[in-house]
């Protein structure tokens, strides 16, 4: 598939009134895992669309151009609109959480097993590990407080037990950022650190709002907390872009990549009623994706193929469970960062900002959230809550009466 290829529909006849915008939301006990895990993707592909183009008309001079980017970006607040209210008013935010984790999870370990760089691979497995401890500590959050339990929503598709402890993934600010992307990186290694900046940055965004509303004093606080890693997830992602791109060049692959997503959604959907909304919004992108490349000739002199050579898709992305791979990963639970490398935390100098972070923000165990929500479910049931096909891989992970607080955190 190459979306260069194809004839795209006049952008002006794109907007969708009332009726269109609202669409009727999936069922949440009869949809797959996955389609809810998609619509929370492309809502966050679609939040930094909107926020690319923002920040590029705060840099733009001239209002031609800027014209340009308000109707693109108007289009794109009409499509988010649209897949926000995808999600049923039934499905509590705590329940949806579990589906921006899954994501997370799936999402990184897919594009894991598919990237080519060395050093975009060890950051994906790197930070997949924390998700994964971050689906843990909501699921357990989710039993205790409204018993549901998270593995009805997660299908089969994804275990639930303990990765990296979040006590673990409090990292000195130095220490969140990765060497730059290269002009002539691999397309598909581009486009998955793209995709997964958008995942995270929503997730990032959505925790921020969400920890002062949630109605529980220790809900809010993790929410706290994990939020906090996720700005360091959004850093350490967004420091993998090419740094030299133009905001053109920009653009069109914010386009480019929206294309191929929609396009994966529509090969991928089992809902009759979604497949439609990717479809459309396929459609739609096609179209945006032709004027940003116009917009490249016209204001740089630049051909599209110059950004994207061919212009012809990758494989489409498919969503799968990565059970066995995400095992594999957590042999570097233990892992920690130093400036732009992962390595064990106990090959780091005693006197290292890690530990000098740690001992600030985790200056009392027993007051940090993501323990406290163990702690608690324990203290509660006798042992935490959990879905997994057999014992962890790692034993220090193993006990369910009793929550790691060093692994990863402290020299073995």
């Amino acid at each position: 598939m190459n979306p260069f290829q194809l004839s795209p529909e006049k952008l002006t006849d794109q907007f969708m009134n009332w009726h269109e915008i609202y669409p009727k939301s999936y069922d949440k006990m009869a949809i797959d895992p996955y389609t809810r895990v998609r619509v929370i993707l492309m809502n966050g592909t679609e939040f930094e669309a909107v926020w690319y183009s923002h920040q590029f008309h705060r840099h733009e001079g001239n209002n031609d151009l800027r014209r340009e980017l308000s109707l693109l970006r108007r289009q794109e607040q009409q499509q988010q609109k649209k897949l926000a209210c995808l999600k049923p008013l039934n499905e509590t935010p705590l329940e949806h959480t579990i589906g921006y984790e899954q994501l997370a999870v799936d999402l990184t370990a897919i594009l894991a097993q598919r990237v080519t760089c060395p050093h975009v691979k060890s950051a994906l497995d790197f930070a997949l590990l924390e998700d994964f401890d971050h689906l843990y500590r909501y699921a357990d959050l989710l039993e205790m407080e409204q018993g549901i339990y998270a593995e009805k929503l997660v299908g089969n598709y994804t275990e639930i037990m303990p990765g990296r402890p979040t006590i673990s993934e409090h990292r000195a600010p130095f220490d969140a950022l990765c060497l730059p992307g290269k002009k002539d990186a691999a397309l598909f290694d581009k486009m998955a650190v793209q995709i997964i900046t958008a995942a995270e940055q929503q997730t990032m965004n959505y925790y921020m709002n969400l920890c002062g509303q949630h109605p529980t004093d220790l809900g809010r606080r993790l929410y706290q907390e994990i939020g906090l890693i996720e700005e360091q997830h959004v850093t350490q992602y967004g420091s993998l872009m090419d740094p030299g791109c133009s905001w053109l060049e920009g653009l069109l692959m914010h386009q480019y990549v929206e294309c191929y997503l929609y396009y994966s959604c529509m090969e991928d959907e089992t809902d009759p009623m979604v497949k439609q909304v990717w479809q459309h919004f396929f459609q739609m992108e096609v179209a945006h994706l032709h004027k940003a490349a116009q917009l490249l000739q016209q204001y740089e002199g630049k051909d599209w193929q110059q950004v994207i050579p061919g212009g012809e898709f990758p494989a489409p992305l498919h969503f799968q469970t990565n059970i066995d791979y995400v095992r594999s990963a957590l042999q570097m639970a233990h892992f920690t960062a130093e400036k732009e490398q992962f390595k064990p935390v106990s090959m780091l100098p005693p006197d290292y900002d890690f530990f000098r972070f740690q001992r600030t923000i985790n200056a009392d165990v027993h007051q940090v959230p993501s323990h406290l929500v163990i702690d608690e479910m324990i203290r509660r049931s006798g042992r935490d809550y959990r879905a997994e096909c057999a014992p962890s891989p790692l034993p220090e992970l193993r006990d369910r009466s009793l929550d790691n607080t060093s692994l990863g955190r402290a020299p073995q």
